[in-house]
């Protein structure tokens, strides 16, 4: 079993801004989440935004991180994200959104899915958004570079 890495500083700075911008608002309104720590509010909390359920996020990751690899953690999220209201996994978001297998995807309807994940249920509902169209063509270009493992 290969350990990954712990979270970064990239990731850390992520949470002081949106702990920032919360603070800011008097409210929780952005999570400031690494994938792990999705996956496992995913997997183990509730959908509750609290500062208590914020912390638990992080132990949970942390705990994670040192016993599954990074491309076992994206395997898992991807397996269990949401991709419209009742539409769980990459393969039931493949069926939902373009009616194909996910390995039946062409690459932009993989950077399509790719693109909705901060906000799937809203990109759901709002299929033609232009910030989902610039999303996509955004992470396609990125795909361009990526020599998959």
């Amino acid at each position: 079993m290969r350990i990954s890495r712990p979270t970064t500083a990239s990731d850390w700075d992520a949470i002081e801004r949106a702990y920032e911008q919360n603070r800011r608002r008097g409210r929780v309104v952005r999570g400031g989440s690494t994938i792990t720590m999705q996956l496992a509010k995913n997997l183990f909390l509730s959908g509750e935004r609290s500062y208590l359920r914020k912390g638990q996020e992080l132990v949970i990751a942390y705990m994670i991180e040192t016993v599954m690899t990074k491309r076992r953690i994206l395997e898992l999220y991807l397996n269990v994200a949401e991709w419209g209201v009742g539409v769980f996994g990459a393969e039931a978001g493949a069926r939902h959104h373009f009616g194909v297998s996910a390995v039946q995807l062409e690459p932009w309807q993989a950077a399509r899915m790719a693109a909705m994940l901060p906000r799937p249920r809203y990109y759901d509902a709002n299929r033609g958004s232009p910030a989902l169209a610039r999303r996509t063509a955004i992470v396609g270009r990125w795909m361009g570079s990526v020599d998959p493992p």
